[in-house]
């Protein structure tokens, strides 16, 4: 995206984007552990735990994320 000086701003990666990321590889992990009989998993507290580390990650990327966008000088326009 180009700012109003010229400059190009580094492209960032969405914080949706990254906790679905999360979600899915601490599934496969999950998956795999499972099946080389470590440990037995109930189906019920996975997801009860996946959800809430999700949203955990979501609320908090999200206040971090306008965190940073508040500090940016603003240009005036709305």
């Amino acid at each position: 995206m180009a700012e109003p000086d010229g400059s190009v701003r580094p492209a960032t990666a969405r914080v949706g984007t990254v906790v679905w990321g999360l979600i899915v590889m601490a599934l496969a992990a999950l998956i795999i552990i499972a099946q080389l009989g470590i440990v037995t998993l109930n189906g019920t507290y996975v997801l009860i735990g996946l959800m809430i580390g999700a949203g955990v990650a979501l609320v908090l990327g999200g206040l971090l994320s306008a965190r940073k966008r508040d500090n940016e000088p603003t240009t005036g326009k709305s």
